[in-house]
């Protein structure tokens, strides 16, 4: 399994919502959140469209 950084105060802010979100650990929590954003962006179409939706969250300028 490959492994990600991420930010600790992030991974912070996810450890104290995790149970009353219903989540076993942290890491299923990421690993929902990234697989409803890839799902999201996979139905989104052609790539223009994509671009733009990436750019409306704020992750392209």
């Amino acid at each position: 399994m490959a492994k990600i950084k991420i930010d600790s105060g992030l991974y912070d802010r996810i450890k104290k919502i995790i149970n009353v979100a219903g989540y076993g650990s942290p890491e299923e929590f990421i690993v929902h959140i990234i697989e409803k954003e890839l799902s999201a962006l996979e139905s989104a179409g052609d790539e223009a469209e994509i671009t733009e939706r990436l750019r409306g969250l704020g992750y392209l300028e």
